[in-house]
């Protein structure tokens, strides 16, 4: 039993393997290769490990930094952090911040000043727990002024910002915000956001989040111009490609469900503009956000047959969480087999 088990995983393996090289093969006929190519380290990896020279190595050509506006703040006014940026300007990298801010934005502080700025829990009562009232115009012009003001303070050098809510907590069940989904009391927070950080920069882009409880396109918010979809399938199975509909995901749904949401998304969101944050380099879901971390269970041929379905809805830019990727990791994990895969297939992957 335990044989004939083995050989039904060589011959999936096998055959996923092959799918995917038909589709790059496919795809080598003409286009270019992905456009954004990217990693999201937090600010302890970058403080410790050479990333821009090993992202310029790889052929990674932006680097994401992470986890909130305040850490990535004293990292980036560092002078570990000026010179990361320095290095990332000398090898051509792109920079970018990735961060959980509300609580930066609309500090939990003000809850004693004016209640109404957060959010209302399905019992009817304000709290201060997560994120805000999508409908309080007062706490949209609260975010709204703080995000302009940590934009200033941490510039994206490709203009792409990302100021995310609450990390899959709970939204404002208020009678104004009752009947907007998760998506559309983030897009309405998004929309405001832009036309503040546009005042000081008028090329900035921000990030629309589908990630958990946001996977759902907005039906009855419209983006601005200058929204962009982040599409990061949290809900998924890493060892199974995003097609596998048999690819369980305990009480949730199986891989292929993130598909649908993402085509749904893309009837909303410009599929030019629209980058997808997945989990392939993320060591720290790997080690259950626990250190030490463990070694990577990198899956190339999940990777590469991934990359062949989202370049099939349209997708150009891709980039992944390398979380605790910092010179522990490499020490103790000095095979860096992952990470030039990962940069190889990125840059050399064709589209029809």
């Amino acid at each position: 039993m335990r044989i004939m088990k083995r050989i039904r995983l060589d011959i999936s393996r096998a055959a996923l393997t092959v799918v995917a090289l038909v589709a790059l093969t496919a795809c080598g006929r003409g286009g270019g290769q992905f456009t954004m190519r990217g990693a999201v380290l937090a600010t302890e990896d970058l403080e410790t490990a050479d990333w821009p020279r090993l992202a310029h190595e790889m052929g990674i050509n932006t680097l994401g930094t992470h986890i909130t506006p305040d850490q990535v703040l004293r990292f980036w006014q560092s002078e570990r952090g000026r010179r990361f940026e320095r290095d990332c300007r000398r090898y051509g990298i792109l920079v970018e911040h990735e961060l959980h801010a509300m609580s930066a934005l609309l500090p939990r502080s003000l809850f004693s000043l004016d209640s109404t700025m957060f959010r209302m829990d399905e019992h009817g009562r304000r709290t201060a727990d997560f994120n805000c009232c999508a409908s309080s115009a007062r706490a949209l012009d609260t975010i709204a002024s703080r995000a302009k003001w940590y934009a200033q303070r941490l510039p994206a050098t490709n203009h792409r910002y990302y100021f995310w809510l609450d990390d899959g907590a709970p939204v404002c069940h208020c009678p104004d915000c009752a009947e907007l989904t998760p998506s559309e009391q983030a897009l309405m927070i998004e929309n405001r956001m832009l036309d503040s950080i546009r005042t000081s920069d008028p090329r900035a882009m921000l990030a629309h989040l589908a990630y958990y409880s946001s996977l759902e396109a907005p039906r009855h918010v419209t983006p601005r111009e200058g929204i962009f979809l982040e599409f990061a399938p949290f809900q998924r199975r890493l060892d199974r490609p995003l097609t596998d509909s048999l690819a369980e995901v305990a009480g949730i749904g199986c891989n292929a469900r993130n598909l649908e949401y993402l085509r749904q998304n893309l009837e909303v969101f410009p599929v030019e503009t629209a980058v997808v944050l997945d989990y392939w380099l993320d060591v720290s879901m790997a080690s259950g956000w626990k250190k030490p971390a463990v070694e990577l269970p990198w899956r190339g041929d999940v990777f590469r047959a991934d990359l062949a379905t989202y370049a099939a809805q349209g997708i150009r830019n891709v980039t992944s969480f390398a979380v605790y990727m910092d010179s522990a990791y490499f020490a103790a994990y000095p095979d860096k087999t992952c990470l030039r895969e990962y940069g190889q297939a990125l840059s050399q992957f064709r589209r029809p």
